[in-house]
């Protein structure tokens, strides 16, 4: 058998990940260290490239928006300022929309806290009423030590002092753990921010040299792949692009219309904590499927402590404006811009979740409608390729 340059390549590559992963599956906790070690090192980058992408999408609206063409030219007025000052109206309005939903947010916390202990001040009363209204509830605790004095006993058989000092222990070696971590969090908060100090600037570079950059990758990619693999590179890397960017522009919008609905609907019945619930469920409704469903169970609980009966009708408003929000406006904003039918949607905030957390189930949507995408058109091009005709796999009706 001949073997030329391409199979020895091929035989050096599977020799060669085969001692890789025969090294790592027998040195798991080395192979921890090194990508924490190599993560943590391009972690200020990854950073960089994930506030340059969500920048980009208003950076590029008010590009298009400010600067068009001149009819008669068909040049770009003032085009020198176009990147610069559209780069820094982005980063204010993203900066005043974060400053705003931060103080919100510490507003709905700090709401919830106070109506909390409200409540808990009222059940105080009501007990204290119902002490007064009731006095044989008094005497029935005088009753059971009386008659049943092993209950008694029980209680003075307990050493208390010994108890004491296990607490006391507790609580000395909690505070030297709380300091340990107190030092550990001020730790890796300093190193957050300088990651972030960081990404910031590299945010900043890609952001202003977008274009160059992306021809410099395209060159990389013809020179070492096949024109045919190096196409579909870009391909899939422009599909992911013009997904993600889809995503975040319809998911941010579909929740600001959402806590606008709340917001006017709860004034407009008068009900309790209008501002700070349309707020929560706004944010919350970041999450697809499970999110506003999460601030609809805060609302009723805030709901439910101030007003009680309202609480029953802020459920069935938040089921029909779920239900307006469902089939009319996510479909419009989100559901034609990602293309992911609504099984696998929830199916990739499910998996998003388990593995990754809040971040998974924004992340995945949009990941899971690209693999979509390419697995659909793979499987149209092989059911060509092989002659299938459509009635073979097309819907039966019965």
């Amino acid at each position: 058998m001949n073997l030329n340059r391409d199979h020895w390549i091929k035989i050096a590559l599977i020799a060669g990940g085969t001692a890789v992963l025969y090294w790592a599956l027998n040195n798991l906790n080395e192979l921890k260290l090194l990508l924490d070690t190599f993560f943590g090192l391009i972690s200020p980058f990854l950073v960089g490239g994930a506030i340059a992408f969500i920048l980009n999408v208003p950076m590029r609206a008010l590009e298009r928006l400010l600067f068009r063409p001149s009819r008669k030219t068909g040049k770009v007025p003032l085009s020198r300022l176009k990147r610069p000052l559209c780069m820094m109206l982005s980063m204010v309005l993203v900066l005043a929309a974060l400053t705003f939903l931060g103080f919100q947010l510490g507003d709905v916390v700090l709401t919830m806290r106070d109506a909390i202990s409200g409540f808990i001040v009222t059940v105080q009363q009501w007990s204290s009423e119902l002490m007064v209204r009731y006095p044989e509830a008094n005497s029935f605790a005088e009753r059971l030590f009386n008659d049943y004095p092993e209950v008694v006993s029980f209680l003075e058989g307990i050493d208390w002092k010994a108890m004491l000092d296990r607490a006391v222990t507790f609580l000395q070696t909690s505070a030297g753990n709380m300091v340990n971590s107190t030092v550990g969090i001020i730790g890796s908060v300093f190193s957050g921010a300088t990651s972030l100090f960081v990404g910031f600037f590299f945010a900043c570079y890609l952001l202003a040299q977008k274009e160059k950059l992306a021809v410099q990758a395209k060159k990389l990619l013809y020179a070492h792949l096949k024109a045919q693999r190096a196409d579909t590179v870009v391909r899939v890397a422009s599909l992911a692009n013009k997904t993600f960017s889809s995503f975040i522009t319809g998911q941010c919008l579909e929740a600001a219309i959402l806590g606008i609905m709340f917001w006017i609907s709860m004034s407009l019945l008068r009900m309790p904590y209008a501002g700070t619930i349309s707020v929560l469920i706004g944010f919350t409704a970041l999450i697809p499927i499970f999110g506003a469903w999460i601030g609809m169970a805060l609302g009723v609980l805030l709901v439910l402590i101030a007003e009680p009966i309202q609480a029953l009708w802020f459920a069935i408003l938040f089921l029909v404006l779920q239900q307006i929000e469902g089939n009319l406006i996510y479909p419009r904003v989100v559901g034609s811009s990602v293309g992911l039918p609504g099984i696998w949607v929830l199916a990739a905030v499910t998996i998003g979740g388990s593995a990754f957390g809040v971040t998974g189930m924004l992340l995945m949507v949009p990941l899971a409608s690209v693999i979509y995408a390419l697995v659909r058109e793979c499987t149209n091009r092989r059911l060509r390729t092989k002659n299938i005709p459509a009635e073979k796999y097309q819907k039966e009706n019965k």
